[in-house]
């Protein structure tokens, strides 16, 4: 009985020992070396997450595009039934102009797809903008938006999620 009992708490250690050592040096990174990145994508649905993001420098909800790297903002205006869409860089402040003619923002309630359009701001040139413009009647309904904003930069699909939250009151 006392052989089986040291038999099987040796057994227990080197059991443990492997689980903590580990099968081999082949995961663990080389000193003073940098853990591996992961790869980004450009949907918003397979980045790496971070921090949730505050309004934007316009007022409105912002999402990602492409883990971070770009980030877009929602805004509407319900009288005039327009929506912008601004697109920001990885600071989520500073305007970041693309190439592209237009930008699509899909609504959920009510259901709807609107291209928008490019509208450079002051000083964008060369075919590059940061706000894209577009306008439907379901705009008009004031509630908060939910939704996806979706684009192409230099031939790479961007989709981010965004969603409206209504004003905190005091």
């Amino acid at each position: 009985m006392k052989k089986f009992c040291i038999s099987f708490g040796s057994m227990a250690a080197i059991t443990a020992l492997t689980f903590v050592a580990g099968c081999g040096d082949a995961e663990k990174p080389a000193a003073n070396t940098a853990p591996p990145v992961p790869q980004q994508s450009a949907s918003t649905n397979d980045a790496p997450k971070h921090a949730a993001h505050g309004a934007g420098p316009h007022g409105g909800p912002v999402a990602d595009w492409g883990g971070g790297k770009y980030h877009v903002e929602f805004t509407v205006d319900h009288n005039t039934q327009e929506a912008t869409v601004y697109v920001l860089g990885s600071d989520e402040k500073t305007a970041a102009p693309i190439k592209a003619d237009k930008v699509t923002l899909s609504v959920i309630d009510p259901k709807l797809e609107i291209a928008l359009a490019a509208v450079p701001m002051d000083g964008e040139a060369g075919g590059t903008a940061s706000r894209f413009v577009g306008k439907h009647e379901g705009l008009g309904t004031v509630q908060e938006f939910a939704g996806t904003i979706s684009g192409e930069i230099e031939g790479t699909p961007y989709t981010g999620d965004f969603k409206e939250e209504p004003p905190e009151t005091p």
